[in-house]
C-alpha cells in the first residue's frame, strides 16, 4: 500500500546550526520549501529518495512541539485520503481533524499514533526535491525508533500497512568473567564463568523506500538505562539510552541514520565543522556495518548517526 518515505521532520532548536550541517558538511542540496499554505519556508535536504526537513521547537507544523528530535515520518502517497481509508479499515486509525497542507501545500493526513506503535506518521502527497550530487552520503540507512513491542510493530507496519520485513536481530553485550589459579609448583589454571548478559536490544528493520524503520526493543525490562557519556558508545550504552527513553517518553521515534562511503572521513569532517561526535571512529553496528553517532546537542537536540556497509 505504501512504499517511499517522503521526508523526516526534525525539531531542532538551531535550525540554523543544523542547516550547516546537512548542507556544508554533508553537502547534501538544500531546498526550501514551502510550509502549508502559507509563506513560510523549511529548509529540506535531499537525502536519497527521501529528505530530511527541520523545524524550530513550536512551529505549527509539527503541533507546536516543543521537545526536540524526530517529529514525525512522512510517508507518500498518491491520494493521502483513500490510504488512510485502506489503513482504517485494517484498524490504524487516522486523528481526527484536518492535519492541514503539508510541504509545498501537498494534502497530508494524520494517523493516530495509538494504532502506529506510537510512531507520529503522515501519508502525504509526493513532494518535488531536486537530488543531492554524489558524495558523503547515499541515502537515509534507517529511522530509529523505541519500540515496546517489536511483534506488534511488525503487524502494524507490515501486515496492515504493507510494507516489508527486512529482518530481526538480538544485539548482546556480555561480561565473563575470568579466574586464575596461580601455584608455584602445579602452574597456571584458568576458570571461566558463564557469561552474564548486561545489556541487550532487540531489533526489527522494516523497508520503506530506500532506507530501513528500526524498532527498537529493550531485550531485559530489568537491565537500567546506564550511559556513559565520557567514552565512545557500545551496545551497553545504546540499549541504556533505550530503556531510558521509554521510561521518559514511551514508545516512538528516536533517531535518524545516514548511510555514507567513508564513515571515518564523515566523523572527522563534522569535528573539524564543529560538530561534537560521541564516537571518533565507527564502531561494529547492525547488519555487519559500521557505526558512529554525533552529539545530539550539536545538533539542537538532534540524534543522529552514520552507516558504513558494504
Amino acid at each position: 500500500m505504501l512504499h517511499d518515505l517522503a521526508y523526516v521532520a526534525l525539531v531542532s532548536k538551531d535550525v540554523d546550526r543544523a542547516a550547516r550541517f546537512f548542507e556544508t558538511t554533508l553537502g547534501l542540496m538544500r531546498t526550501d520549501a514551502q510550509i502549508g499554505d502559507t509563506t513560510r519556508t523549511v529548509p529540506v535536504f535531499a537525502v536519497g529518495r527521501s529528505a530530511v526537513a527541520v523545524f524550530a521547537p513550536g512551529d505549527p507544523f509539527v503541533g507546536g512541539e516543543e521537545r526536540t528530535g524526530v517529529h514525525h515520518l512522512a510517508i507518500a502517497a498518491p491520494d493521502p485520503d483513500r490510504a488512510a481509508e485502506l489503513g482504517q479499515s485494517k484498524g490504524v486509525g487516522r486523528l481526527p481533524g484536518n492535519a492541514g497542507s503539508g510541504l509545498q501545500n501537498r494534502k497530508r493526513v494524520a494517523l493516530d499514533p495509538a494504532g502506529t506503535a506510537g510512531v507520529r506518521v503522515y501519508l502525504t502527497e509526493p513532494v518535488e526535491r531536486r537530488p543531492s550530487p554524489a558524495g558523503k552520503v547515499q541515502h537515509i540507512d534507517h529511522v530509529g525508533i523505541v519500540s515496546a513491542d517489536n511483534r506488534t510493530a511488525i503487524d502494524i507496519f507490515c501486515g496492515k500497512l504493507g510494507l516489508e520485513l527486512e529482518s530481526q536481530q538480538t544485539d548482546m553485550e556480555v561480561e565473563i568473567a575470568v579466574e586464575s589459579f596461580t601455584s608455584d609448583k602445579y602452574g597456571v589454571v584458568y576458570h571461566t564463568r558463564p557469561p552474564r548478559p548486561v545489556g541487550g536490544l532487540r531489533v526489527a528493520f522494516i523497508t520503506v523506500g530506500d532506507c530501513e524503520l528500526e524498532f527498537l526493543q529493550n531485550f531485559d525490562p530489568a537491565q537500567g538505562g546506564f550511559i556513559d557519556r565520557a567514552s565512545a558508545g557500545t551496545t551497553r550504552q545504546d540499549q541504556g539510552a533505550i530503556a531510558r527513553y521509554i521510561a521518559n517518553r514511551g514508545a516512538g521515534l528516536h533517531h535518524v541514520a545516514l548511510r555514507v562511503d567513508d564513515i571515518d572521513s564523515v566523523l572527522a569532517d563534522a569535528g573539524r565543522d564543529g560538530f561534537a561526535t560521541i564516537d571518533r571512529v565507527g564502531r561494529p553496528g547492525s547488519r555487519r556495518a559500521r557505526i558512529g553517532f554525533v552529539q545530539p546537542g550539536a545538533l539542537g537536540g538532534v540524534l543522529l548517526h552514520f552507516v558504513q556497509r558494504d
